[in-house]
C-alpha cells in the first residue's frame, strides 16, 4: 500500500516547492509550540537531501512517525502542515515496511495518526486537503482489522465533497483514495451509505472522460457490486446500467470493457430481476454477442461476456411483448420500439396497466411528469391517449390522476414530436365518453 498508490502531479510538483521551503520551527520553539527536543529532531530532516533523512528514519523511524504526527496535530499554518504532510509521505514513499510505525502510533496517544489527518482535510488549502487524503488512504487500507466509524466516516464525507467538485485535481484524487478503499467490506456498505459519491462518480462518467479515469470510476462500481444492497439499487437510483453500456461502446482500452462487464455479471449474479430487464432495454444483448465475437488478449473478459451474453439471451427467449413493455417502462428510457404503435399490443394489454393498483400505468405517468427528454414524453404522451382508445374507463382513471392536465401542457411543448403526441392523446381524452359503472 505504497503512497503511490494515490499519484498525482499536482501533489508531486507542488511536493517539491514545499521540500525546498523555510518553516519558522525555531519561532514555533519560542512560542512554546514545540520543545527544545523536538526541535532539535526536525532540524535533522528539514529540507535535507533525501540520502540523509533516509539514514535517519532508517534508525529513528518510529520516533520521527511520532514526531511528525505530534506536530501536525498542534501546529496548524497551512505551510506548516504541507511540510508535515510531506515529511510524512516521503517517509512512506516506497517503504511500505513504515507504515505501521505510523499506524501504531495510537499506542502513546489514542488521537494518532487519524486525528490530526482528518483535521487537515478540513484545510482552506487544496494542497493539505489532497495530500492528507492520500495518506490517509494509504494508512486505511494497510490496517488488519475493521476501520473505525469515527475515522472512515469523515473521511469519506470529504472524498464526497472533492468528487463531486469541479476541480480535476481533486476528481482525481478522491477516485483513486475510492478505489483503494473500496476493497474493503466495511468501505462498500459506507460508501454506498453517501449518496454524493455515488452520484459524484456517475457524473464524472456522463461527461466521458478519458480512458484512464473512465477505468478508474468504473473499477469503482465493479467493486461496489460486490454489495447485494447495492447490486439491487444501483440501476434504480443511478440509471448506471445505460450509462455503462455507452462507456463501453466508447471505449478503445480493453480494459475499460473488462471492468463494465464484470460488473454486468456482477448485477447478474447478485440481482437478476432488478438489472436483466435494463439490461435488454439498453440493448446490451446484441452489444454483448458484438464482443463475443471479437479477439481479446485476455481470457477472463471473454468468459464474462459469455455469462452476459447467455443470461440475457434465455431472459430475452422467455419475455412476452408485455414484459418487454415493462421492462422498458422500468428503464425510464421509452423509445419508439415496436409495441408502442402497435393497435394489436394495446388491444390485449391497455388492461394490464391497471394491475396491482395501477402500478405500470403510475410509472408512465411519472415519467409524463419527470422526464426532460423530448423522446421519452413524445413517447408517454402517445402511450397514455393509446390507454384511453384502448380501456374504456381509462379517461376518468387518467383524469383522476392529474395526467390529463399534464398532457394538456405538452401541447406547447418546444419540441414539435412532443407537441404533436400530446394534441393526438388530449383528442382521444376529451373525446371519448366516459364510462360509468
Amino acid at each position: 500500500m505504497s503512497v503511490s498508490l494515490v499519484s498525482n502531479s499536482y501533489l508531486d510538483e507542488n511536493s517539491g516547492k514545499i521540500r525546498a521551503k523555510p518553516v519558522p520551527w525555531e519561532g514555533y520553539q519560542r512560542a512554546e509550540l514545540v520543545t527544545s527536543e523536538e526541535l532539535a529532531l526536525i532540524k535533522k530532516v528539514d529540507r535535507q537531501p533525501r540520502a540523509k533523512t533516509e539514514s535517519i528514519l532508517v534508525s529513528d523511524g518510529q520516533t520521527y512517525a511520532l514526531l511528525y504526527l505530534r506536530l501536525l496535530k498542534k501546529l496548524q499554518r497551512v505551510d506548516t502542515m504541507q511540510c508535515l504532510l510531506v515529511l510524512i509521505a516521503d517517509a512512506l514513499l516506497e517503504h511500505d515496511e513504515r507504515i505501521p510505525l505510523f499506524t501504531r502510533a495510537s499506542q502513546s496517544d489514542p488521537e494518532l495518526p487519524y486525528v490530526p489527518l482528518i483535521r487537515t482535510l478540513e484545510a482552506q488549502d487544496d494542497f493539505v486537503q489532497l495530500k492528507s487524503a492520500q495518506i490517509l488512504t494509504v494508512l486505511l487500507s494497510s490496517e488488519t482489522t475493521p476501520l473505525q466509524h469515527q475515522h472512515l466516516q469523515p473521511f469519506l464525507k470529504a472524498l464526497a465533497t472533492l468528487v463531486q467538485g469541479q476541480s480535476l485535481n481533486k476528481r482525481d484524487v478522491a477516485v483513486q483514495c475510492l478505489e483503494a478503499l473500496l476493497a474493503r467490506p466495511e468501505c462498500r456498505k459506507a460508501v454506498w451509505a453517501i449518496p454524493g459519491i455515488s452520484a459524484g462518480l456517475v457524473d464524472i462518467l456522463r461527461h466521458k472522460p478519458g480512458p484512464q479515469m473512465s477505468y478508474q470510476v468504473t473499477f469503482c462500481f465493479w467493486l461496489l457490486s460486490f454489495e447485494q444492497d447495492v447490486a439491487e439499487q444501483i440501476n434504480k437510483k443511478y440509471d448506471i446500467i445505460p450509462l455503462l453500456v455507452s462507456v463501453a461502446q466508447a471505449a478503445v482500452k480493453e480494459k475499460v470493457i473488462r471492468v463494465i462487464v464484470a460488473t454486468f455479471r456482477n448485477l447478474i449474479t447478485k440481482a437478476p430481476s432488478a438489472n436483466l430487464p435494463a439490461m435488454l432495454v439498453a440493448e446490451l444483448l446484441p452489444f454483448s454477442k458484438n464482443l463475443s465475437a471479437r479477439k481479446w488478449s485476455d481470457e477472463d473478459i471473454l468468459e464474462d461476456i459469455q455469462f452476459v451474453r447467455d443470461e440475457l439471451e434465455s431472459n430475452f427467449e422467455s419475455l412476452t411483448t408485455y414484459d418487454e413493455y415493462t421492462s422498458e417502462l422500468a428503464s425510464g428510457h421509452l423509445s419508439w420500439t415496436p409495441v408502442h404503435e402497435s393497435d394489436d399490443f394495446w388491444r390485449e394489454n391497455a388492461t394490464k396497466l391497471n394491475d396491482k393498483d395501477f402500478e405500470q400505468l403510475k410509472i408512465l405517468i411519472k415519467l409524463l411528469g419527470t422526464s426532460n427528454e423530448p423522446l421519452v414524453l413524445a413517447v408517454a404522451v402517445h402511450d397514455l391517449g393509446q390507454y384511453v382508445k384502448h380501456y374504456e374507463r381509462g379517461k376518468k382513471v387518467i383524469t383522476d390522476m392529474g395526467a390529463k392536465a399534464r398532457a394538456m401542457e405538452l401541447m406547447t411543448h418546444p419540441d414539435s414530436d412532443v407537441r404533436y403526441h400530446a394534441l393526438l392523446s388530449v383528442q382521444l381524452l376529451v373525446s371519448h365518453p366516459w364510462a360509468t359503472g
